[in-house]
């Protein structure tokens, strides 16, 4: 999946669950899914590798299920950079479970193009 398509997954992921709850996840526009969306890939790439190094015994203890906290962490450094009042969630719970969503939804589109070139 290249770098476009994995920010328009997430930005389609961000606007659709702020649809589908409002009471939890606040968006103020599409651009500002798509402000969010280039925020999350810019911290992805420079500051999660170092949480995911510093956090590793926690992670292996956990079985990999902390990666998850590390992500809805990346969600929420998102959204405080985006601004709340634009971009936010409720709690941290709900972070945790949109950075679930994001996982599931990304490994859908990624597996579905590993599928495509294996055909050929």
């Amino acid at each position: 999946m290249t770098y476009l398509q994995r920010m328009f997954a997430n930005t389609l992921i961000f606007i659709s669950l702020s649809v589908l709850f409002p009471s939890y996840i606040f968006v103020g526009s599409i651009w500002i899914a798509v402000l969010a969306s280039f925020v999350l890939s810019i911290l992805n790439t420079l500051v999660k590798p170092i949480l995911t190094i510093l956090s590793l015994p926690l992670n292996l203890l956990t079985f990999g299920l902390f990666s998850f906290v590390i992500s809805a962490g990346m969600l929420q450094l998102t959204s405080s950079i985006v601004g709340s009042y634009r971009f936010g969630f409720s709690s941290f719970g709900t972070a945790i479970i949109v950075a679930v969503v994001m996982a599931i939804v990304n490994m859908i589109v990624s597996d579905r193009n590993i599928d495509k070139y294996s055909e050929r």
